[in-house]
């Protein structure tokens, strides 16, 4: 089995005497696609601070190629290919939509060295993305569902290894998280991308992912398969509470 490409292990985070993250150990391999889910309060965006190094843990270590990345900048980290996307929108609203694209790739080179490279890189990502018509937009007049779409387009401007995404498909139609998921499937199959994807909208987690890791309470309640996790009594009642009635995927 390929070695994971991105490890957390043993992380625990406190904000005063609240115990945010408790001994969490999670991991994503090249080309897989992992789910994170779990109520409000789960801690889910707090790891995904530990993991892109805008939070450092109070204890435990994150692992990327089996190296250890805990006391790395989130500059360093999305330079070597960590990628992520935010719960709240993060564009660059004064800019088009193909500049918030070129910006994603200037750390390589400025205008004389790279400058047609970074458009034409540009480009292809909205077209994949199905973003054409917009590339001379302002980011900052799209509705949500797009937005939603063009920071994906951007963390794969310049091609990861690692794709963070909190929350994308929050605000988006059925069409939209249609095209979002054909996007992430192929991130993960073609370019052996590994994704963690942090969503509320269990469905969309339950049909995308292969793998997905339960959050409550700062713990890791379960793992497993989709169909694992939905039967898992113990995430039923962290979800749902004494209900019977209702179910996990809708």
């Amino acid at each position: 089995m390929t070695h994971p490409l991105l490890r957390a292990h043993g992380i625990d985070v406190r904000f005063g005497g609240v115990h945010a993250l408790r001994d969490v150990t999670i991991s994503v391999r090249p080309g897989e696609i992992c789910g994170l889910i779990g109520p409000n309060g789960a801690g889910k965006t707090t790891l995904f601070d530990v993991l892109s190094g805008i939070r450092r843990p109070d204890a435990g270590g994150i692992e990327y190629a089996e190296t250890d990345i805990t006391r790395r900048s989130p500059v360093w980290r999305a330079r070597h290919g960590i990628r992520r996307t935010f719960q709240r929108q993060q564009l660059f609203r004064q800019l088009t939509v193909a500049d918030n694209l070129v910006v994603a790739q200037e750390w390589r080179g400025g205008p004389r060295r790279g400058a047609r490279g970074h458009r034409e890189r540009a480009a292809a990502v909205l077209h994949a993305c199905g973003l054409d018509a917009l590339a001379g937009s302002y980011a900052g007049a799209l509705p949500v569902g797009q937005a939603r779409m063009v920071e994906l387009a951007r963390a794969l401007a310049d091609p990861p290894r690692v794709l963070l995404l909190d929350e994308p498909a929050s605000g988006t139609t059925a069409e939209e998280r249609r095209r979002l998921a054909a996007v992430v499937r192929h991130a993960a199959d073609e370019e052996n991308c590994a994704v963690l994807l942090v969503e509320h909208n269990v469905a969309f987690v339950m049909e995308l992912c292969s793998r997905v890791v339960v959050l409550d309470l700062g713990r890791v309640l379960a793992e497993g398969t989709a169909a694992e996790v939905r039967a898992d009594a113990a995430v039923r009642e962290a979800y749902l509470g004494s209900d019977p009635g209702r179910v996990l995927d809708t």
